[in-house]
């Protein structure tokens, strides 16, 4: 079995891995890097070229996010037999998503005079989602080549991240063996608000494809989720006592139906006032809806729970409208979740800076290149930031803080699933250098019986 990262494999970027078993070709994921439209923020899809043999017979997106999906209609245009496979709710989502991220694409492109040909467009989306094909959880469904030596079959597994998101088991027979290779995707062992943490096959394992996102994090992993919920609830609490505004910068999938998940359960208990409005905008709003129907059909901790049922106001769309919300006490839950330039989150911070009743607080993560981590850096020193490159510098004097309610599990749960899975190699994935060579330390410490490998974008592996 043949493995090669085609994406960006020293950051958090587009995340896409090729897989050949006997000849069988298979994509795991076909993201694109957050921030990037152009097509260099596509994998390096050009690699499979170099051998005739690297046929792509199917993919498989694990879950919605741009990093996992933005490069599919690339992937059906250069290959557009293969077949797609995804999770129900995933499926549904992309009906929304990708849609909404080309119109994104277009609409950047005007505001910033980009004359290069965008990634994906409308026209290509509303062409290609009827080869979508959606699976249930744990049903097994056949990934067997035209010119596949030997059959693969594939089942998918929650991975507790976000709505629809799966871990993926293949196993096929090689050399007269069974083997079997789980690629995790981004996964949470943990229970989030809505959703419970991730399930995973029975071992032993083959080949484990180990996502490392929080590797370099230290602290998280000495910080329980309810300690951050509460940290969060009490910077709201004071924001709006003194006659602020809150800005929740927060990703429109999974980030955000948590927050208002979590908002809720601060009204109810008591610990904010029921009367404060809380305005959401866009995108957030058709994923809450896919949320709220498909609560019956995908893993909840409570299916009854509704984040429609959750009391929310819709932001207005003109100036005008948004400076009249701005004048009054309120929790505003906008994307995007690292603060992107020409985003809604990136305009109201903007108005926010100045005011030192009003809070800023990030719930997710935030790469290092964006405007939401120049914010934090600039609040933590005391410098003044700009969250544009076309933006004067700012003092902020607003509450700025950072709260860690991850949807990936911390780098502890990731070296115990090492050990309830007991691979005999283990590839390091969808981290930093930093985060993945503190993951590979460990991993051969405490497992010293599993190999250990670091992805390199380009490099093929055989495992």
């Amino acid at each position: 079995m043949l493995l090669i990262p085609l994406g960006e494999s020293n950051k958090i970027g587009a995340s896409c891995y090729y897989l050949n078993v006997e000849g069988t070709g298979i994509l795991l994921d076909a993201g694109q890097s957050p921030g990037d439209d152009s097509l260099a923020g596509l994998p390096r899809f050009d690699i499979l070229d170099e051998d005739p043999d690297w046929v792509i017979d199917h993919v498989v997106i694990t879950h919605a996010h741009h990093d996992h999906v933005g490069g599919l209609p690339s992937v059906i245009r250069k290959w557009p037999h293969a077949a797609i496979h995804m999770t129900v709710a995933t499926r549904h989502l992309l009906d929304t998503l990708l849609p909404a991220s080309a119109r994104l694409q277009a609409r950047r492109a005007k505001e910033t005079g980009i004359t290069g040909p965008p990634s994906l467009t409308e026209e290509e989306v509303e062409a290609v989602t009827y080869l979508f094909q959606g699976h249930t959880l744990e049903e097994d469904f056949d990934l067997t080549g035209l010119l596949g030596r030997s059959r693969v079959s594939a089942r998918f597994f929650h991975s507790g991240h976000v709505l629809g998101a799966a871990g993926l088991l293949v196993e096929f027979e090689e050399g007269g063996l069974r083997r079997r290779l789980f690629y995790t995707s981004d996964t949470n062992l943990r229970n989030q608000t809505i959703h419970p943490g991730g399930e995973y096959p029975d071992p032993p394992i083959d080949a484990l494809v180990l996502e490392s996102t929080l590797g370099a994090d230290g602290d998280i992993e000495n910080t329980t989720r309810r300690e951050e919920e509460e940290a969060l609830c009490s910077a709201i609490t004071r924001t709006l006592a003194r006659g602020g505004r809150v800005l929740l910068p927060v990703f429109a999938l999974g980030r955000a139906q948590e927050v208002l998940a979590l908002i809720d359960r601060f009204k109810r208990r008591g610990r904010i006032p029921e009367t404060v409005p809380v305005y959401t905008s866009g995108l957030m709003r058709g994923v809450s809806d896919i949320y709220d129907r498909t609560r019956f059909s995908s893993p909840r901790l409570d299916p009854e729970f509704e984040v429609y049922g959750v009391e929310q106001k819709r932001m207005p769309r003109s100036q005008a409208g948004a400076s009249s919300i701005l004048q009054e006490p309120a929790i505003h839950v906008a994307s995007s979740g690292m603060m992107m330039e020409n985003t809604l989150s990136n305009r109201l911070a903007q108005r926010l800076l100045g005011d030192e009743k009003s809070g800023i607080f990030f719930v997710g993560f935030v790469k290092e290149d964006a405007p939401g981590h120049r914010l934090l850096e600039a609040a933590s020193n005391g410098s003044e930031v700009s969250l544009g490159y076309l933006h004067e510098p700012q003092k902020v004097r607003c509450e700025v803080e950072k709260f860690r309610l991850t949807g990936h599990s911390n780098r502890r749960d990731l070296i115990s699933l090492v050990q309830r899975l007991n691979p005999e190699i283990t590839v390091l994935v969808h981290g930093d250098p930093e985060a993945r060579a503190w993951m590979a330390d460990n991993i051969r410490f405490f497992h010293p019986a599993t190999e250990v490998v670091l992805s390199e974008q380009g490099r093929l592996l055989t495992l």
